[in-house]
């Protein structure tokens, strides 16, 4: 199952990724970002509100407090993103963000231990890792005429710049800080709810828990999108217009959709290492809409290291098979 619900996060996390550049590309709204939070925010309080009330998902202030550190690191993360889509193309900034699966698996396979991985699974990962990786040292490493070229059909133009590769780098290392925490965070809840007598079955106590701090997230998500809102409204009298902001929404939608499916993908502790490298390479999905919706063009660089993050992805999921 977690090979399907980490295809899910993908898939959902891409569109995330389309619909957030087209809502943060105008670089005279200074304060796009912190819009794409409101919205995000927004969408993801409305689905704990129904997970809470109407599913009945178990919450607490406890629960709130410890899955906190991740939720930080989390939004935190995702707020550099939103910003670095003023200033870099999609096709660069998504690749370089999601090499933090790569830095993930490395933390599992280092702290955690790679003893029950095949070689044919280590195989995948380092497919799906390299691939994730060189997507972005390709585009970093772009000749200055090609990256004009790909450019010139496009509706925006960016310049190199330390700023452009800095926030997708401060990115790429919280999430992967975020990713290895929650799923340590996750086991803790875990266990706290088996001891607790909530569920005699320890897999039942492991879905509650991720319910649970997915709900947490949501609702911790809903007041950084307050904060943002009294800020850019109240403060600085910033108009949000539903015109431009409706591309936010989507890409609101699509984030909290992919959040659900991501916390059960990496609940299964003993696939975590394999979870997370295909989640990160969403960007490879992410590389390709920009080519399609936003004119951004790709060279046979870019489509080696996709082709690369395909045959890792297919190689896991025979293997959950």
């Amino acid at each position: 199952m977690w090979f399907w619900l980490s295809l899910i996060t993908l898939l959902c996390w891409s569109g995330s990724d389309l619909f957030s550049k087209i809502g943060c590309r105008d670089a005279d709204d200074k304060l796009s970002h912190l819009k794409m939070v409101i919205a995000v925010g927004t969408v993801m309080g409305l689905h704990a509100a129904f997970e809470i009330f109407v599913s009945g998902t178990p919450i607490s202030w406890s629960v709130i407090w410890t899955y906190l550190p991740v939720s930080l690191l989390y939004i935190g993360s995702m707020a550099l993103g939103y910003l670095g889509l003023r200033y870099i193309e999609l096709s660069v900034s998504s690749p370089i963000c999601n090499s933090s699966g790569a830095l993930v698996a490395v933390l599992t396979l280092l702290f955690v231990g790679g003893d029950d991985y095949s070689p044919l699974a280590l195989c995948a990962i380092l497919l799906v890792c390299a691939g994730a990786i060189g997507l972005g040292v390709v585009d970093a490493t772009e000749d200055p005429e090609l990256r004009a070229e790909r450019q010139k059909d496009g509706n925006y133009k960016y310049a190199k710049s330390f700023l452009a590769l800095a926030l997708p780098v401060a990115y790429c290392l919280l999430d992967a800080a975020g990713t290895f925490a929650d799923n340590r965070v996750l086991e803790v809840l875990t266990d706290r709810f088996y001891q607790g007598g909530v569920s005699a079955s320890l897999e039942d106590c492991a879905d509650l828990a991720a319910a649970s701090a997915n709900c947490a997230y949501e609702l911790t998500f809903l007041a950084a999108a307050a904060v943002c809102f009294v800020y850019v409204v109240l403060i600085r009298k910033d108009k949000l217009i539903p015109r431009l902001e409706g591309p936010k929404y989507l890409g609101a939608v699509c984030e909290t959709a992919g959040q659900f499916a991501y916390i059960y993908a990496i609940s299964d502790t003993s696939h975590l290492a394999m979870s997370a490298p295909i989640i990160s390479s969403y960007c490879a999905a992410s590389v390709l809409w920009s080519r399609l919706f936003l004119k951004e063009k790709l060279s046979w660089k870019h489509y080696a290291m996709i082709g690369l993050i395909v045959i890792g992805i297919a190689l896991m999921g025979m293997l959950d098979l």
